[in-house]
């Protein structure tokens, strides 16, 4: 351990951006092609098909939501647990969380029995065929959502203990198993979006068993077992440090529904294309994200050792990177626009809005990455509010309200240009957060 944090300090910066992020990177990109392939193999199957998984995604968010929440909450358990040498504790706290993914399977399952059918009523705009789709998809990835809320669990299990290679193996299995099955349920025996709801949680049960697998193989250091009397202080503490994801999570998701309801008001195809651009996000910033997360712990471990001028460098040098990681996915958005549609089977008026669409989301994109390295710095530096003011303002606040502006013009395309306006408005907020708290909070350290 002291090996590596001694690297934290003392490591060529450009070097130590990659070495962190680019792991980060490949789990993000085994998890993207997840949801990416989902879609282009619905695609296939109809247009309504794929407007259906579209209008499920908000609420997908929402079950993430609760598995994130447990996640964030028992990483950081369990890390102080560890470096504290407390292995009552580790046990303690790995049980709550195993107790936690169970009780929020058994919420996510009561509110699909409640709520879907009226959700897929409300959302569809009346179009039965579009509700039918995302009921079947919807109704089985929720009520059997054990397999991912445990996933997260033993992910993080292997996280926490520093062990974040194995990480790749759980993803790998689920991802792998998605991509198979998905062809094999969505064609073969022409379930529809059935079949590729059934695909997804057989993938996410086939990573929840990786993971218990190989934690009782080779992290033993971390001891787990199912109860259902679990130690309620380490309940607290898991729910204390994770909820604020949870909650960032959930407003992201009725974002999406709003914008969803919007859309609906020119046509379901908008709706369609917004799951569709949604995803290609995930993918096509995946280095971004990744050289983002790896930043965190350069910056607060540094913040920690009071060297204040490899924050900047850091700093500098994740700007740079995530550019350089984008510029090739900008460049085939921009430049073959009708080639991205073409792996959505795209009929001629999807094309007809969607070239435009994905020119001006690229753009949005490629403005979000200031905004992306600030929150990370800030949150590197132990300012996680002001971080999460301005993720809210990009991702939520900005684009709704300017949406809602625009449509008034009737025009389809500057509901896209929303996102981009909003990016843009954040790049100077995003400076000057940088400048005013990194200045204060490491000149107060660097005088300890």
């Amino acid at each position: 351990m002291s090996s590596e944090e001694n690297a934290m300090g003392t490591e060529r910066v450009s070097r130590l951006i990659l070495k962190t992020g680019i792991p980060l990177m490949l789990s993000l990109l085994i998890n993207s092609l997840y949801n990416f392939v989902d879609s282009v193999f619905v695609s296939q199957v109809a247009e309504d098909a794929l407007a259906a998984l579209s209008l499920a995604a908000p609420v997908q968010v929402l079950v993430s939501a609760l598995g994130l929440g447990n996640a964030v909450g028992l990483n950081a358990a369990i890390s102080r647990a560890l470096g504290e040498r407390k292995p009552e504790e580790v046990r303690k706290t790995a049980s709550a969380a195993i107790f936690l993914a169970f009780c929020a399977w058994i919420l996510i399952s009561l509110a699909c029995l409640l709520g879907v059918h009226s959700y897929f009523d409300w959302q569809s705009g009346g179009n039965e065929t579009i509700a039918a789709y995302g009921r079947d998809y919807l109704s089985i990835c929720m009520l059997f959502s054990l397999g991912q809320m445990g996933q997260w669990v033993f992910d993080r299990f292997v996280i926490a203990s520093g062990k974040s290679g194995l990480f790749l193996f759980t993803l790998s299995a689920a991802s792998i198993t998605n991509l198979i099955l998905d062809p094999v349920f969505i064609f073969v025996f022409n379930m529809g979006t059935r079949g590729a709801a059934i695909a997804t949680v057989i993938g996410q049960f086939m990573g929840l068993f990786a993971g218990i697998a190989i934690n009782r193989r080779y992290n033993r250091e971390i001891p787990f077992s199912f109860t259902l009397r679990p130690d309620f202080r380490s309940v607290a503490t898991i729910l204390r440090v994770g909820i604020p994801s949870t909650l960032v999570q959930v407003l992201t998701s009725f974002v999406t529904v709003i914008m969803n309801s919007v859309l609906l008001t020119f046509s379901s195809t908008a709706v369609a294309l917004y799951g569709i651009c949604a995803r290609m996000m995930g993918l096509c910033t995946v280095g971004v994200h990744g050289i983002n997360n790896g930043l965190i712990p350069i910056v607060a471990y540094n913040y920690g050792a009071g060297k204040p001028e490899r924050i900047r460098e850091a700093f500098r040098w994740a700007m740079i990177d995530s550019l350089i990681f984008y510029l090739p996915f900008l460049a085939v958005l921009l430049l073959a626009p009708t080639f991205v549609m073409g792996l959505f089977n795209a009929s001629e008026y999807m094309n007809s809005i969607g070239i435009p669409a994905v020119r001006l989301m690229s753009l949005s994109w490629l403005l979000s990455i200031p905004g992306l390295v600030v929150a990370a710095t800030l949150q590197g530096l132990s300012l996680p509010t002001p971080g999460m003011v301005l993720t809210m303002l990009r991702q939520a606040i900005l684009p709704v309200l300017l949406a809602l502006v625009l449509r008034t013009f009737g025009s389809l395309n500057l509901m896209w240009l929303s996102f981009v306006l909003a990016e843009g408005i954040c790049i100077p907020l995003s400076l000057w957060m940088w400048k005013n708290s990194q200045g204060r909070l490491i000149l107060n350290r660097s005088e300890k």
